[in-house]
């Protein structure tokens, strides 16, 4: 005996609906620029100076990891942002790093204040750290996130998610990308040196950059560059 069978219009996966790309017809999202590009200019065209001395609040790996506990107690978890700052040489791309003794690499960038926003922050980070002393302006264009990182515990490891089992990060730090004008002066801290290292030395390197900055190769991939 033949069994009648009924088909729902519309059952099955993929699911089709009336805007779905299937049709023929794609989704618009305004939401998403397909084609996101950055100009990258050579490095040739900035300017390199020094001021004082820009030393860290910590003394110590121990002491830092401390005031994070004393300060989670009272304002809760820390945000940090990072600017990544990209020019070119030789038609390839390179991320700018503060270079502390002869293997310490960081982002310029830092804690924010209670409250601060998150862009405002970084523009003033970037200022107290590259800024010039000549009191020109310094003006800083934060483009778009490229990265998500969090601090389970108040320990050093940091992960581009959060833990399932972790509640209450202790740090989160955000990742933004800063189109560079086509000329600048940047003022380095004396204690530290300002490097271009090219994106083919970073990835996959986290030995000599750690987990973020050698992760930065695969975040920037969905970029399309220009090279002015």
């Amino acid at each position: 005996m033949a069994m009648a069978t009924t088909q729902v219009k519309g059952s099955g996966w993929p699911r089709r609906s009336s805007n779905s790309s299937f049709e023929g017809k794609p989704v618009q999202n305004q939401s998403v620029t397909i084609l996101r590009t950055v100009n990258l200019y050579p490095l040739t065209n900035y300017t390199f100076g020094t001021k004082e001395p820009l030393f860290e609040k910590d003394p110590s790996v121990p002491a830092r990891f401390q005031r994070m506990r004393d300060e989670f107690d009272k304002i809760g978890m820390r945000r940090s942002v990072e600017g990544v700052l990209l020019v070119h040489e030789h038609g390839l791309p390179h991320v700018l790093l503060l270079q502390l003794g002869t293997t310490f690499f960081k982002l310029p960038g830092g804690e924010l204040n209670a409250g601060e926003d998150e862009v405002e922050g970084l523009k003033r980070l970037l200022t107290e750290t590259l800024g010039r002393q000549d009191g020109v302006k310094q003006e800083w264009v934060i483009e778009d996130t490229i990265g998500n990182w969090w601090r389970p515990n108040f320990e050093p490891p940091q992960y581009p998610y959060v833990p399932p089992h972790i509640t209450k990060p202790k740090e989160h730090k955000r990742l933004f990308l800063v189109q560079l004008q086509e000329k600048a002066l940047f003022a380095v801290p004396k204690n530290y040196k300002l490097v271009a290292a090219p994106l083919f030395e970073l990835y996959d390197n986290s030995q000599g950059y750690g987990p973020i900055i050698s992760s930065l190769p695969q975040s920037l991939c969905r970029f399309n560059f220009i090279y002015m």
